[in-house]
C-alpha cells in the first residue's frame, strides 16, 4: 500500500481538469525561484504561464504515452513498448515520419498512479467517442487510453496542401476512451464548430483538431486568381461535411 502526502491534499497543485481517471493539475506558483528570476516567474504567473501535469490512475486499462511523457509511476504498474511484431514496428515507424509523432508509443499497465512529466501547455482531456474519429494537429498528442486506435490520414488533394505550407498527414484517434492532448491555447480560447452538411474554410492552420468525418482540402481562397489577389488572401484551408473543429483564433 502507498499513502501520497503532498499530492492531492497540495494547496499549490490545483486539480483544473478532470475526465475518467484522469486529472490535470496546474502549479499555481513556481516556489523554487532563484532571486534573479523572481519577478519574471511572478509576472509568468499572473499571465497563466504556469506549469501543469497529468495524473492518470490506472485501473487496469492500458494507457499510450508520448515517448518520454513519463515523470514517475507507483503501484502494480508494468511498461512495454507497445508494439505487436514486427510489421506493427514497421507501420507506427512509417506513420511516425509523416505525422512527427514518436515511432514508440510507451504502454502502462496495471493498478496505480502514473505523473506526466510537466509542462508550460494547456491540457485538452478528449472523449474520443464525442468525436466517432479525431484528427490532431502535429505536436498535440501527449497520451491516450489503449483502446483507442491510431491511425494516419492524408488530406484529400494533396498537392494544395502542400502549396499552403500544410503538413500532408496527421494523426486519427477512432474509438472509445479518453485522448490527452497538448493545447497552445486553454480551452477556453478555442472556438468550436458544429457542422452539418455545410462548410468553414480558414486561412491558416488554427484548427488544431477536427473529426475525421469531415472533408479536409486546401483550395484557393476565390475561384479566380484576380478574385484571390483583391481579398488579399491565398490558400485556404476548407472543412465540408458534417462534424466538429476545434480552432484556436489567437494562435
Amino acid at each position: 500500500m502507498i499513502k501520497y502526502n503532498n499530492l492531492f491534499d497540495n494547496q499549490n497543485m490545483k486539480i483544473i481538469g478532470e475526465k475518467g481517471n484522469v486529472k490535470v493539475f496546474e502549479y499555481q506558483r513556481d516556489l523554487s525561484v532563484r532571486q534573479d528570476n523572481a519577478i519574471g516567474a511572478y509576472y509568468a504567473a499572473e499571465m497563466n504561464v504556469r506549469k501543469r501535469q497529468v495524473l492518470i490512475e490506472l485501473n487496469g486499462t492500458p494507457w499510450l504515452l508520448q515517448a518520454g511523457a513519463m515523470q514517475w509511476m507507483a503501484g502494480d504498474v508494468t511498461m512495454g513498448s507497445g508494439i505487436k511484431g514486427v510489421g506493427d514496428f514497421f507501420g507506427k515507424a512509417i506513420a511516425s515520419k509523416v505525422t512527427k509523432e514518436s515511432t514508440v508509443k510507451p504502454e502502462y499497465n496495471g493498478h496505480g498512479l502514473l505523473m506526466l512529466e510537466p509542462t508550460f501547455k494547456h491540457i485538452i482531456l478528449i472523449d474520443v467517442a464525442e468525436w466517432g474519429s479525431i484528427v490532431l494537429e502535429d505536436g498535440l498528442f501527449l497520451a491516450c487510453e489503449g483502446s483507442i486506435k491510431q491511425n494516419v490520414t492524408s488530406r484529400s488533394n494533396l498537392s494544395s496542401a502542400a502549396l499552403g505550407g500544410e503538413g500532408l498527414f496527421n494523426l486519427a484517434l477512432t474509438g472509445k476512451g479518453i485522448a490527452v492532448l497538448e493545447s497552445p491555447v486553454p480551452y477556453e480560447e478555442l472556438i468550436e464548430f458544429e457542422l452539418e452538411d455545410d462548410v468553414v474554410k480558414i486561412d491558416g492552420n488554427m484548427a488544431i483538431a477536427w473529426s475525421n468525418s469531415l472533408k479536409f482540402t486546401v483550395e484557393k481562397s476565390s475561384k479566380s486568381l484576380l478574385g484571390s489577389a483583391v481579398s488579399g488572401e491565398g490558400l485556404v484551408n476548407v472543412y465540408r461535411g458534417t462534424g466538429k473543429i476545434l480552432m484556436a483564433p489567437v494562435l
